[in-house]
């Protein structure tokens, strides 16, 4: 922990052409060594080819996609004592989007 305080968690800016922080962060996940445009283009020409195949919303498209990835709960084993307990953990997104940018 830094002596200062926590840090500040930093907002995600809004993607300028979709308007949605879901496509901002798919982005963010297949950056690789700071190519932003060229991760960019990937993803504006699948989210694009997505809108022709299927002709409806390509951002509600992937947020469907990202619910049907998500597990229903998320547990953590805690110890207590001799046992080990399967406990609620917080829900994140950024394992829905790592396995669906990787596969």
């Amino acid at each position: 922990m830094p002596r200062k305080g926590p840090a500040l968690r930093r907002e995600v800016p809004v993607d300028p052409i979709y308007k949605s922080v879901l496509v901002t962060q798919l982005t963010n996940k297949i950056l690789e060594r700071g190519k932003r445009t060229i991760a960019e283009r990937i993803v504006y020409t699948a989210l694009e080819q997505v809108e022709q195949k299927t002709g409806t919303d390509p951002v509600a498209n992937l947020k469907r996609a990202l619910e049907n990835v998500r597990p229903e709960l998320e547990v953590k084993s805690r110890r207590v004592g001799g046992t080990t307990y399967q406990v609620r953990w917080r829900f994140v997104l950024v394992a829905p989007l790592h396995w669906l940018s990787a596969g």
